[in-house]
């Protein structure tokens, strides 16, 4: 954390010099936006669908408008819900979001796409039976493996995964959620899934309850994923104590944005911000993971630009 300061310090002062500083006073706070808020999260038992909830709580309490979850695929499908203007914010991994900025695969053409904040990091987890045979990435030659359901980021990850270790056209791909995954591993229809989440995510947790399961290490991957992919996937590790594992395993990391179009109203991006901010200590009760919410690095969000909304209540924050 020490090491990072000096550059979440540089970020803030290059924020509030180069950005437009109009409206910025103590006094000149926009009005809460009367229109509705829906938050495009993710699935059932994803930490999306957790934060997500707990978020549209405490935005419900000062937004006119009720704050509405909408459970969805995940990234992809956020993305899509929010240019398109049906929802007004949501979770998206920072991999899914640089292809929707520039038009790649799933997307076909520029999405408008922003930042309101970056919120944490995701981790691939790549989950088998301790029982079974697999023990590293190539034993999946030839396995019946979900890679996440439609419109996930996790299916992202998983089959760039499976594609950097040459198993593309070697496994028999599924494409479940992650409450479907953990349940067809345990009835033993499936041999891996791949779930992109925060930890700890409740599906898993769920899962190693009445089944016995392991993550396997994906370290052997991370190389040629940043080689190919860029360095938004960043080697890192997930704790034994995560989910009470025998040992901790080598996996590979994306940070979660929380993002909007870019013609979203400044007013509404201003308040979804700010209320995110102010509404931690109650996230934090609900998932771990809301403890990592914090303004200096919340800035970061390439390749994507903050809505002016957002970079308005950061500016009004750090003065």
């Amino acid at each position: 954390m020490t090491r990072l300061r000096p550059l979440r310090l540089l970020l803030m002062a290059v924020l509030v010099t180069v950005l437009p500083a109009s409206g910025c006073a103590a006094a000149d706070v926009p009005a809460v936006p009367e229109g509705p808020v829906r938050i495009a999260t993710g699935a059932e038992g994803g930490v999306y669908e957790v934060y997500g909830s707990a978020y549209a709580r405490v935005l419900g309490e000062r937004f006119p408008a009720d704050a509405e979850v909408l459970p969805s695929g995940g990234s992809v499908d956020n993305i899509e819900r929010v240019v398109s203007g049906r929802a007004e914010t949501g979770f998206t991994l920072a991999d899914v979001a640089a292809d929707a900025l520039a038009g790649r695969e799933e997307f076909g053409t520029p999405r408008p796409v922003v930042a309101l904040a970056r919120l944490y990091d995701n981790y691939v987890q790549l989950v088998v039976r301790d029982d079974g045979p697999i023990r590293k990435v190539k034993d999946l030659r030839g396995r019946r493996v979900s890679v996440g359901g439609e419109g996930s980021g996790t299916a992202v990850a998983g089959e760039r995964i499976l594609r950097v270790a040459g198993l593309t056209d070697d496994v028999e791909l599924r494409r479940l959620d992650v409450v479907a995954s953990a349940r067809a591993l345990a009835a033993r229809e499936i041999d891996a899934f791949f779930w992109s989440g925060g930890l700890p995510s409740a599906a898993i947790t769920d899962l190693r309850r009445g089944t016995d399961m392991r993550l396997i290490d994906l370290g052997s991957t991370i190389e040629p994923l940043v080689r190919e992919y860029g360095d938004l996937y960043t080697r890192t590790t997930v704790p034994a104590s995560v989910y009470g594992l025998s040992n901790a395993v080598t996996t590979v990391s994306v940070p979660t944005y929380l993002v909007a179009r870019r013609d979203l109203p400044p007013a509404t991006a201003y308040w979804l911000t700010r209320l995110l901010f102010e509404g931690q200590p109650r996230l934090a009760e609900v998932h771990p993971e809301a403890r990592r919410l914090d303004p200096g690095s919340a800035i970061m969000t390439f390749p994507l630009e903050l809505h002016q909304g957002a970079a308005r209540w950061y500016r009004s924050a750090h003065r």
